[in-house]
């Protein structure tokens, strides 16, 4: 079990619905990153926030997905994004968790934004998923997914022990509504008492919309960790030390009086 994780913020800009230009500006903005242990990317990261899912779609053999797992396997870390999934005529904003053994792991997003009608072309998750890496668990979600702190609540509903250490957002958020994207980011490490990756990009996509990323990685007690500066394409190392974690959980033990419930 590792008591640290280096974890890297990718907050960059996105070419419109140009998968081949994406990955390839990926792979330049990455190409001299050593020493990190997990790489979280933005959102339809090869795509940026797109409708068009018929035409942008792939399957988990396309281009992006085998791009994931290549990374994952030249930089010996974890590689996190989220890109559309065609799979069995249906369409998914699926976050995609490569591995350096070549193991993928993957999450529907659950709570598809209607205010963009994500919701009529796309089929909604049902499933949280938990990975562990490195002896720390981590629950990964995709943008909307964050307004809705019971689908991030961290406890199975049987038990009130904690599930996981870290929750992370991949996300297109836009920057008219930055100061939900880091106070919701914010509220979720302190209720949950876990660490939270929040990553976003930058620049405007093709139907005019402005992000300013303002990735966030916040502590369990809300404290803001990262090194981030708003509209800038940059990489943000952080270390999770989940030595502290437990100490406070230890120290505070605010799960004892969760509340039980079920989702379903």
């Amino acid at each position: 079990m590792n008591n640290y994780m280096e974890i890297a913020l990718v907050q960059a800009e996105l070419c419109w619905e140009d998968n081949d230009k994406n990955l390839a500006h990926f792979s330049s903005l990455l190409e001299n990153v050593t020493g990190v242990d997990l790489f979280v990317l933005p959102e339809m990261f090869n795509s940026g926030f797109t409708m068009n899912s018929d035409n942008i779609g792939q399957t988990m053999q396309g281009k992006a997905a085998c791009w994931l797992q290549k990374m994952a396997n030249e930089k010996d870390a974890v590689f996190v994004a989220s890109l559309i999934i065609l799979e069995n005529k249906k369409r998914y904003n699926r976050l995609v968790w490569a591995t350096p053994n070549g193991e993928t792991k993957t999450y529907n997003k659950k709570h598809l934004f209607r205010m963009a009608n994500e919701h009529n072309h796309f089929i909604p998750g049902n499933e949280r998923v938990i990975i562990e890496y490195k002896g720390i668990r981590f629950c990964p979600q995709i943008c909307y997914d964050l307004r809705f702190p019971i689908w991030s609540r961290n406890s199975d509903g049987r038990s009130k022990l904690p599930i996981y250490d870290c929750l992370i957002y991949v996300a297109n958020w836009p920057k008219v509504r930055n100061d939900a994207w880091t106070s919701l980011l914010k509220a979720r490490a302190i209720e949950n008492q876990a660490f939270v990756v929040g990553v976003n990009r930058v620049g405007v996509d093709g139907n005019g919309i402005d992000y300013s990323g303002d990735s966030r990685f916040f502590s369990p007690k809300g404290e803001r960790i990262d090194k981030v500066i708003a509209n800038k394409e940059m990489i943000s190392i952080v270390t999770l030390n989940l030595k502290t974690l437990k100490e406070f959980r230890e120290k505070f033990p605010v799960s004892d009086d969760a509340d039980l419930f079920t989702l379903f």
